[in-house]
């Protein structure tokens, strides 16, 4: 598990200008700084950590989903008018970063009852946090799809950059990824952007502290 506190990050950085066009965070109000509260309160229990975790979760996947192309689309309502409406363009697919990613796939299954979902399972050495690969299994025709990636809690970004790395290799497109977060750091996300510009980043917090018992809690294996 990465480090609860990542050293030098003295500072709770705000300015969300400085990581670039590709970063977006969900507007803050005070029922989603509720929800993140709630996940951060070491009191809180079991069931009510996943309850508030699957709020959360919804509404950055729900944010996700704008991230994606849309065409539009005339259809006719029940009382025979035309409506100028949207769809969602075809050819999305989610991706979960296993374990904790996996507390995100029914929050877009939610809003995407057809959608595809691949899985990577990374490792990080306990002693010098090096992300390694033990399992991928991905959509055979993923480098034609749009990518939800998702990964809850992100304090170094090693792991993330490790999963791009091998979304890239199996040919897909840098901006044609987008990394669905709860919980990040500002040096994971300087870091992801670094290697990765053109992947987009939909987190609903950025700050020093990560909360890394997320999926501990989640899944119960505490």
């Amino acid at each position: 598990m990465e480090p609860d506190l990542i050293q030098n990050s003295q500072v709770h950085h705000n300015n969300i200008e400085e990581f670039g066009p590709k970063f977006k965070k969900l507007r803050i109000t005070d029922n989603v700084r509720e929800l993140q509260t709630v996940l951060r309160d070491k009191s809180t229990s079991r069931g009510d950590f996943i309850f508030v975790a699957d709020r959360l979760i919804r509404l950055v996947v729900e944010e996700g989903l704008n991230q994606l192309p849309y065409r539009t689309s005339k259809v006719t309502t029940p009382t025979g008018q035309v409506y100028d409406g949207l769809r969602y363009e075809k050819g999305n697919c989610g991706v979960s970063i296993m374990r904790s990613g996996e507390a995100m796939e029914q929050g877009l299954r939610d809003c995407c009852r057809s959608i595809r979902i691949g899985k990577i399972l990374i490792q990080s050495d306990e002693d010098t946090h090096e992300a390694k690969i033990v399992y991928a299994k991905l959509p055979p025709d993923i480098a034609d799809r749009k990518v939800l990636l998702m990964y809850p809690i992100m304090s170094t970004g090693n792991t993330v950059v490790k999963a791009c790395t091998i979304l890239k290799d199996h040919k897909v497109r840098e901006e044609n990824i987008i990394l669905l977060n709860l919980f990040t750091t500002p040096q994971a996300v300087h870091l992801v952007l670094n290697k990765f510009p053109e992947v987009t980043i939909l987190t609903s917090e950025v700050h020093p502290v990560a909360p890394n018992h997320f999926g501990q809690k989640y899944f119960g294996t505490e």
